[in-house]
């Protein structure tokens, strides 16, 4: 550090003039970055093999319970609005189409949508349990909320409360990938099984809807909602027990550190020279090198052997190759990739596939009434739908899995438009027969 540093602003720094010629410039090149990148704040990640195998699947068994039970249950609207009519809810705004009703609910499906981004950058930088902590307060204030507004009428807490608990069930939906990386050879069943319990969760409304029916309407909202902040008391005290604090190192991370430590040299260090005795030298040595075999044994029980490494880089390989667009992107920053149509006709896609999914699921039975003439038809079709949508959502988890894989991103881009497409025509037949396809095309492409 320079003297200059350390004078005080009173006794100040004598200059002196530069003797060097006016004509000649001063280069010299540096041998560091003198303008080094920010250092990115992100949370700390554990390797999975410090932690037992047992707690691993505890932990991996509990996300699934979770996402079950709270990650998308606003889905299940379709199932939980012939109790909200049978309630009374909104009765003097609703008119023959219920329009204020469904838009009224379904502001909660968007916001789902929409708070995917926030909960990434808090998962990044904060980790799960964070993420975890924060999803059991949503979830609690809307379940509170819910059940006030149906046992005090004046109470009007119906929009506030779907928020919270769009927003805590993305809470608990995103940050359930990471524990992928608890065992990173069957990571690929995890994810489907994080994705079918998240479809599945559209059913507990649907649950619910039974036992309000098979009670004759004793089982009340106020009550089910009261019983249901069960469930993020549940979420806390899983974080705070049982549940990692830190998300699990990736593959690319774990691979790092296989290569790291089958790096024979690192048994020698500079301290050894301090160490007089041979014998000593070679107990140390074989003392750090037992450590890393031992860390190598440890990394490839949890990856697998270096064949079944290699075979795996090699089907990720042939997979990035029939996407046809692997690569399209790199090398540019964030805010260019941003302005691509990559980027922008996806989002477009997507933006409008998921508000025209939603607007479907909140007004499905009114639309079959209105086209079929028949409110008998139309409640037929709305149970259907209610079994449907998380079936379908789990049964269809896997395929996909396989679709993805082996087609090309063009064409499964073509196959989602052609999906919709039909469901756009199927939609708009006044039939039975149109309306069961439509269903079933409609939770295959969601």
């Amino acid at each position: 550090m320079s003297l200059a540093q350390h004078v005080s602003s009173i006794e100040g720094v004598d200059r002196q003039e530069l003797q060097i010629e006016p004509s000649h410039t001063v280069r010299r090149v540096l041998s560091y970055d003198a303008f080094p990148p920010p250092a990115e704040d992100l949370a700390e990640h554990i390797p999975a093999y410090v932690v037992p195998s047992l707690q691993r699947t505890i932990q991996v068994g509990i996300t699934v319970l979770v996402c079950w039970l709270a990650s998308g249950i606003v889905f299940g609207f379709a199932a939980l609005k012939p109790v909200l009519i049978s309630e009374g809810v909104y009765r003097e705004l609703c008119t023959a189409d219920e329009l204020q009703q469904d838009v009224e609910l379904c502001v909660e499906q968007d916001i789902r949508n929409v708070s995917a981004l926030p909960v990434g950058a808090i998962l990044d930088r904060f980790g799960p349990r964070v993420c975890g902590i924060l999803a059991s307060i949503f979830l609690a204030i809307g379940t509170v909320l819910m059940s006030y507004a149906f046992s005090i009428p004046e109470f009007d807490g119906y929009l506030i409360a779907n928020f919270f608990l769009a927003l805590g069930g993305t809470f608990i939906f995103i940050p359930s990938f990471q524990m992928a990386n608890a065992f990173p050879k069957y990571s690929g069943t995890i994810v489907a099984l994080i994705t079918g319990s998240f479809d599945a969760s559209a059913a507990v409304f649907l649950f619910y809807r039974m036992a309000y029916t098979g009670t004759d309407h004793r089982f009340t909202p106020d009550e089910f909602f009261l019983y249901y902040t069960a469930v993020p008391i549940l979420i806390f005290l899983s974080q705070i027990t049982v549940l990692p604090s830190k998300s699990y190192d990736t593959v690319p991370q774990l691979e790092k550190k296989i290569e790291i430590a089958q790096d024979a040299g690192r048994d020698i260090h500079s301290s050894d020279e301090d160490i007089s005795s041979d014998d000593e030298i070679y107990r140390v040595r074989r003392e750090r090198s037992g450590k890393r075999k031992n860390k190598i044994r440890k990394l490839d029980r949890l990856l697998g052997s270096e064949d079944e490494r290699r075979e795996r880089a090699d089907r990720e390989e042939d997979r990035l190759v029939k996407s046809a667009v692997w690569g399209a992107l790199h090398g540019l920053p964030a805010h260019k990739q941003m302005l691509t149509p990559w980027f922008i006709l996806i989002t477009l896609l997507t933006v409008l596939q998921m508000l025209r999914m939603n607007y479907f699921i909140a007004t499905i039975r009114s639309q079959y009434e209105y086209m079929l003439g028949s409110e008998a038809l139309a409640v037929a079709i709305n149970h259907f739908f209610d079994i449907a949508l998380p079936v379908g959502g789990v049964v269809c988890t896997p395929v996909i899995g396989l679709f993805l894989d082996n087609l090309s991103v063009p064409m499964a881009l073509s196959v989602i438009v052609s999906l919709s497409t039909a469901i756009g025509i199927l939609n708009s037949l006044p039939f039975l027969w149109a309306a069961n396809t439509t269903i079933i095309l409609f939770v295959i492409l969601r």
